[in-house]
């Protein structure tokens, strides 16, 4: 990774603000933004819109064309900010297949704030407590050692801001 580029990807559960903040990051850095959900199955959306969450087998072909997304960015020695729930370990482990340097900034946030902001959504096939909540018990956050943590509670600007701040020129995630 030269000095500069960086393939980021922005994680948390649905609601979080990971496609308003990871547009912002994007722009801020004059990169490509990817969202993740663009690239969900049909299967998946439908799942998902009749407020079934997905499993592991569901997420698998969606982490790994995510993580060939990655990589090709990566052997392009290009930028690149992905919005993506990346719940598990596991799951941000396949991600890292695509760039073992890859950064990850955790948006962190409260239950409660979260359903406000789903219920908010119309225009969303993810939507309903109940997803949420599958979301929530699913979720494995990362520690400080693995992701740059920042609330929700933040504006997307000062989320922004401190990422900025914290972003590093290079780091391998050592599990």
């Amino acid at each position: 990774m030269k000095d500069g580029t960086h393939r980021i990807v922005v994680m948390g559960v649905s609601g979080s603000g990971k496609s308003c903040i990871g547009a912002l990051l994007a722009s801020r850095l004059g990169v490509t933004f990817i969202d993740g959900d663009d690239y969900h199955s049909p299967a998946s959306i439908d799942k998902m819109a009749n407020g079934i969450p997905l499993d592991d087998d569901d997420r698998r072909e969606w982490l790994e064309t995510l993580a060939g997304l990655i990589g090709d960015h990566r052997r392009r020695d290009a930028s690149l900010v992905l919005a993506c729930s990346a719940l598990k370990r596991r799951y941000r482990d396949l991600l890292r297949r695509g760039d073992p340097e890859l950064v990850f900034l955790f948006l962190e946030g409260q239950r409660e704030q979260l359903r406000q902001r789903l219920a908010a959504r119309e225009e969303h096939f993810f939507r309903g407590e109940a997803m949420l909540d599958s979301q929530l018990q699913d979720l494995e956050p990362p520690g400080e050692a693995e992701a740059v943590v920042c609330s929700i509670a933040d504006t997307p600007d000062a989320i922004v801001k401190v990422f900025l701040k914290a972003l590093p020129t290079s780091r391998r995630y050592d599990p």
